[in-house]
């Protein structure tokens, strides 16, 4: 791991942008040390640095938290394949028609989640070495369905938070029945790219026997700031 750049926050929070090879990524820690780690995903190819992804993460590091993101394949500033392209140009063509484009999900979000999983325990192990992370590991991010996989797959992660807000492959609708951690799971009552009943079903499917759902109304971007405020009181109960 190689620190790229680093600032001191207004609030204390230390940011550090790093790189593992050819994955880049941003660190936040809290003044206090050793702080639990928690691992915070984005999806769609939107970038570390997006603003709502960096608001959530200097707040959780506010909490007591160290907390890390990176860029997966196709996300930020990391290029996409000529196959990534045309297949989201077959999406927004299709989602534009009004065609089913199930499908066309299944074929994109299911290899770029087995891609982005080893990234991510590679990230997790560099981050684990530092002297100022210690206790136990969360998840917390939008991109359910990475982290239905590390879940499953990752058994440092201790609990995790989810926001239905994205497409889910069947594979891991599957998995969500191995998912055993406390879990917290957002959902917008309007979401207009999640239907309602899918995700209250993946919630169902979890198998975890503490799993908390909030509903607010609204559309996607519409989540409330107190469910923040709410989800790292889950994180305490579970990480500290």
């Amino acid at each position: 791991m190689q620190f790229t750049s680093e600032q001191r926050l207004d609030d204390g929070v230390l940011e550090r942008e790093f790189t593992l090879g050819e994955i880049p990524g941003t660190l936040w820690t809290p003044g206090s040390a050793p702080a639990p780690l928690v691992l915070m995903s984005h999806n769609n190819g939107l970038p570390k640095a997006d603003p709502r992804l960096v608001a959530r993460a200097r707040y959780t590091a506010s909490r007591g938290y160290a907390v890390a993101t990176i860029d997966a394949a196709g996300c930020g500033d990391r290029p996409r394949s000529a196959a990534d392209e045309q297949v989201r140009a077959e999406l927004r063509r299709a989602t534009q028609a009004g065609e089913p484009v199930d499908e066309i999900f299944e074929s994109f979000i299911g290899p770029l989640v087995e891609n982005a999983v080893p990234e991510w325990q590679t990230t997790l192990d560099a981050v684990l070495e530092l002297p100022e992370i210690g206790g136990r590991v969360g998840y917390s991010g939008g991109w359910t369905a990475l982290g239905i996989r590390l879940a499953v797959a990752e058994p440092r992660i201790a609990a995790a938070g989810f926001f239905a807000g994205g497409f889910v492959p069947r594979a891991q609708r599957e998995e969500a029945r191995q998912v055993t951690i406390p879990l917290f799971f957002l959902l917008q009552w309007d979401d207009e790219g999640n239907p309602r009943q899918r995700a209250l079903d993946l919630f169902d499917a979890f198998g975890s026997e503490e799993k908390t759902l909030h509903v607010n109304l609204g559309g996607h971007t519409g989540t409330p700031w107190f469910e923040l405020e709410d989800g790292c009181r889950f994180l305490d109960r579970h990480l500290k």
